[in-house]
C-alpha cells in the first residue's frame, strides 16, 4: 500500500494543481467564475483529505479521510462537466473528468480493501 500511496498523493496534488490551471483559462462569466470557484474547493479537498489520510490517523480516521476524498472527487467531476463551454468539451477538460473519475474508483478500491482487514 505504500507505493499506492506515495502515487496518490502525487496525483491528487497534480489533480488540484492542473484544475487551478484549467479555471484560470475558462472564459471569465459569472457562471464559470461561480463554477470555477467551487470547483477549485473541492478539488483542492480530494488532496488536503488524501494527504492527512495515513496510517497514523488510525483505521476509523483514514477510511473517513478516504470517504471525504472519494466525495470531493465525485463534486469536483461535477462542477467540470458544469464548466462546459458552449462548443463542447475542452481535450483538458475531458482529462480532468477522466482523472476525477479514475481517482473515485482508487479511493473506493483503497477504502474497500482497508474495510476488510
Amino acid at each position: 500500500m505504500t507505493s499506492n500511496k506515495f502515487d496518490l498523493e502525487e496525483r491528487t496534488l497534480k489533480f488540484a494543481q492542473r484544475v487551478n490551471a484549467y479555471v484560470l483559462g475558462l472564459p471569465k462569466n459569472i457562471a464559470n467564475l461561480e463554477n470555477g470557484r467551487q470547483l477549485i474547493r473541492s478539488s483542492g479537498s480530494v488532496g488536503a483529505n488524501y494527504i492527512e489520510a495515513n496510517e497514523a490517523l488510525g483505521k476509523k480516521d483514514f477510511i473517513m479521510r478516504l470517504r471525504i476524498s472519494r466525495k470531493e472527487a465525485k463534486e469536483s467531476r461535477h462542477w467540470l462537466r458544469l464548466t462546459l463551454p458552449d462548443g463542447g468539451q475542452l481535450e483538458e477538460q475531458k482529462y480532468l473528468i477522466q482523472e476525477a473519475s479514475e481517482l473515485v474508483k482508487i479511493l473506493s478500491s483503497m477504502i474497500n480493501k482497508t474495510s476488510t482487514k
